[in-house]
């Protein structure tokens, strides 16, 4: 990995963290209610969706390594220089 992307992928969290908190002052100003429902319900909501995740991450995990075995004889066949 080069280290520039590394910073600038460290950048764009930063970035989308900012975003997110200023979109987020914004309904606070608008309607505090919702603003401070969506405050309390994201932790459960982000606790909700982590199994899906796991399962996204497993199943991802599944199909590179059927990917890599079918790919196999082919990266055989091409010699060293492709491996």
């Amino acid at each position: 990995m080069w280290p520039d992307r590394a910073r600038c992928e460290g950048s764009a969290r930063i970035e989308v963290a900012m975003a997110a908190f200023f979109l987020w002052c914004i309904l606070f100003i608008l309607c505090w209610p919702l603003a401070l429902l969506a405050l309390v319900l994201y932790p459960i909501v982000w606790l909700l969706t982590l199994p899906f995740r796991i399962i996204g991450i497993t199943l991802n995990g599944v199909f590179s390594l059927l990917s890599a075995l079918f790919m196999l004889p082919v990266r055989l066949l091409r010699g060293p220089r492709a491996i």
